[in-house]
């Protein structure tokens, strides 16, 4: 029988975060593949787990996710473990993931830590609908059209940022999105874990006297439906009212179907759209 993958959450910080389960599948499996062998011997020792480790990272993950799937299907277990947090989530195993079930082998996950998630709970703004966006694009076109994406969007945005870009990142954000709400967070579950829950140009002027240090988290307010719909009326705005009822007239509306909808996308009467036209 075909082996199983197992993606084992570990810690993002704080050690106690380990779980039982997590220790125990470790120990148990035949092989641990870690996106950085050398960081993850550490995690190991700790917990004196002596399980055969192999690399497993963002440049050998196509060619190594085929080495591995072929053991698994000889019937070996494998754990596949990230630097910190979550495997599969912004990093290698994703890959990993896809060409499991491919193969029909079986994948099933040890849950634990995860700093996307553990940054929206805290973060004071919205939880009940979110996206993730991990890193920003180093491509600068790329970057401005996710960035362009992101100015619409009504969900709360959870973005990760290294220290040495932060600031220029926040700028990017504030250029794009406006002064939105922003929660930084630093340092997830470790000592100097701090939770930054301001405004954009508050938290952009912050950072420019204060060097930025440790690995931060940046959940954004998502665009309001107030705002969505100012932009909306604006965008109209620009159009004349007998361009505007030619609009819908030309969609196939009837004139007072045609006048009622002017009325609505203008936040006008259908009286003042009447009267407008009349006096034309």
């Amino acid at each position: 029988m075909a082996g199983t993958l197992f993606l084992c959450a570990t810690p993002i910080g704080n050690m106690e975060d380990m779980t039982f389960r997590a220790i125990r599948v470790l120990k148990e499996v035949d092989l641990i593949a870690a996106e950085d062998t050398r960081h993850s011997i550490k995690l190991l020792n700790h917990f004196e787990i002596h399980t055969p480790m192999t690399s497993y990272h963002e440049y050998n993950k196509v060619d190594k996710a085929k080495y591995l799937v072929g053991l698994l299907q000889e019937g070996k277990n494998i754990a596949c473990i990230t630097d910190a947090g979550t495997p599969g989530i912004s990093d290698p195993g994703e890959e990993l993931v896809r060409q499991c079930h491919e193969a029909g082998i079986c994948v099933t996950s040890v849950p634990g830590p995860a700093a996307c998630i553990a940054a929206v709970t805290m973060s004071g703004l919205p939880t009940r609908r979110f996206c993730f966006e991990a890193f920003l694009p180093s491509d600068k076109k790329e970057k401005a059209r996710i960035l362009e994406e992101l100015k619409s969007e009504t969900r709360t945005i959870i973005l990760y940022e290294a220290p040495h870009r932060l600031i220029r990142t926040l700028q990017e954000l504030l250029d794009c999105l406006g002064n939105r709400k922003i929660s930084v967070l630093r340092e997830l579950t470790k000592k100097h874990e701090t939770v930054f829950l301001t405004t954009m140009e508050d938290a952009l002027s912050y950072y420019q006297h204060h060097e930025p240090k440790g690995e931060c988290v940046l959940v954004v307010e998502g665009m309001s439906f107030e705002a969505i719909k100012k932009e909306k009326e604006d965008s109209w705005k620009k159009l004349s009212i007998e361009e505007h009822m030619e609009h819908y007239l030309s969609a196939g509306m009837d004139k007072k179907e045609a006048m009622k909808m002017v009325a609505k996308d203008r936040g006008i009467s259908k009286r003042d759209v009447y009267q407008c036209l009349l006096d034309k």
